[in-house]
């Protein structure tokens, strides 16, 4: 694992980038997976990532959201299904062609989602006032990267469709 001094910045090689974002990948998912208990104790994992999703990108087509979250279109439907029961997301007739339906977060998902984002913040909270202040900047910068190279969506971009829906 070779590094060298760029520019003042150390230049890290890919398998020791690759290492170092396994290894706070951990520490996130296990962040989620106790931030999860926030939500109502029967959303699982899946469906909560289904709420993000309309969260962050508004209403969406079953097949969108199936390819959003890599997942056949069946196993969305019976997601969604269970979500619809607990009156955390909604389906509607999309406006311009009445045989497509069109998912969309409600209010009830809404304030799951953000009751389980107040928790995780807290917990990131905690463990980012451990960085030291002179590498904050280059921590959320690369952060950043990563965000965008997966395609996510920056909070202050979220969709606020969810408080309206689609409308028929």
């Amino acid at each position: 694992m070779s590094r060298a001094i760029l520019g003042g910045a150390v230049d890290t090689d890919e398998e020791t980038l690759v290492s170092a974002v396994l290894v706070a990948s951990r520490v996130l998912v296990a962040v989620a997976a106790r931030s999860l208990a926030a939500a109502p104790a029967d959303i699982t994992l899946a469906q909560y990532r289904v709420l993000v999703v309309l969260a962050s990108r508004g209403p969406q087509f079953p097949t969108a959201l199936a390819g959003e979250l890599r997942s056949s279109p069946s196993s969305i439907t019976r997601l969604c299904d269970r979500l619809e029961a607990k009156g955390l997301l909604t389906r509607a007739s999309a406006p311009d062609n009445r045989k497509q339906v069109v998912l969309a977060i409600s209010a009830a998902g809404k304030r799951v989602v953000d009751a389980v984002t107040r928790v995780r913040r807290a917990e990131i909270a905690g463990l980012v006032a451990a960085v030291v202040p002179g590498r904050r900047g280059a921590v959320v910068a690369a952060l950043n990267d990563l965000a965008a190279a997966a395609g996510e969506v920056p909070d202050h971009s979220w969709s606020p469709s969810w408080a309206i829906g689609w409308e028929a």
